[in-house]
């Protein structure tokens, strides 16, 4: 732990996290993005306008994630107070990891059924947003942005099982802050239309390499857990 009281290890793995998500990124939120862009009126798209309004996407996407992020970390801390629920919470963690991992590289489609969870709360922000199109202002792309960060992801629940782990709501909402700092390259290489970077990402071989990465971290997790259990 640094001085600070944020762990950067685990931070910097969120991160990273993102970016290897981002091939799932692209193919979950690319059509949102070009929708969001062809609603705009063709008089009001210039360059400056698109790159602000793609910002404000982001931002107020990522800080949606902060917030759930520390909800969720808050809920976290509660349970940990019961015998055993920490190890159990991290085991959760580290499971949700690999499923994240093998829906990333198309082996198993069952983290689909996690994203079914979030598909109530979704059912009443979804019209929210519908009434603010189309978005022609940085304030309300931000608006935009914070519901779209809703929007039932598995990879953003694979994330959260991380904060419920953690158990600290600061630590919680910077795990998030970071995993969504890692997605926007390829949200903004969606945006700015980069087919090269695009095709890179969803390409097979990018996306299992970034599989059996998240997969190796998942398993180290778990054997720092289990070997720890063992010593105490």
């Amino acid at each position: 732990m640094d001085p600070t009281g944020l762990n950067l290890p685990p931070l910097l793995a969120a991160f990273v996290f993102g970016l290897l998500g981002g091939a799932h990124c692209i193919g979950m939120c690319g059509g949102i993005m070009g929708a969001l862009s062809m609603a705009v009126p063709p008089s009001m798209r210039s360059p400056a306008r698109m790159t602000g309004l793609l910002l404000g996407y982001n931002l107020g996407r990522i800080s949606s994630y902060m917030i759930a992020g520390t909800l969720v970390a808050s809920l976290g801390t509660l349970i940990g107070v019961a015998p055993g629920a920490r190890v159990a919470l991290q085991l959760l963690a580290s499971v949700m990891m690999i499923l994240m991992a093998l829906y990333i590289a198309d082996w198993w489609k069952g983290l689909t059924r996690v994203e079914a969870m979030g598909r109530y709360l979704w059912r009443y922000l979804e019209p929210i947003g519908r009434q603010l199109m189309p978005v022609v202002s940085l304030p309300k792309a931000v608006l935009m942005g914070s519901i779209w960060g809703w929007l039932p992801c598995g990879l953003v629940y694979s994330m959260l099982s991380w904060s419920l782990a953690v158990g600290e709501p600061l630590e919680g909402a910077m795990l998030m802050g970071a995993f969504g700092l890692g997605t926007l390259p390829a949200l903004l290489a969606t945006g700015f239309a980069a087919r090269q970077l695009t095709l890179l990402m969803r390409h097979r071989a990018t996306r299992w390499i970034a599989a059996l990465t998240i997969i190796g971290f998942a398993l180290w997790q778990l054997w720092q857990l289990f070997a720890n259990g063992h010593h105490g």
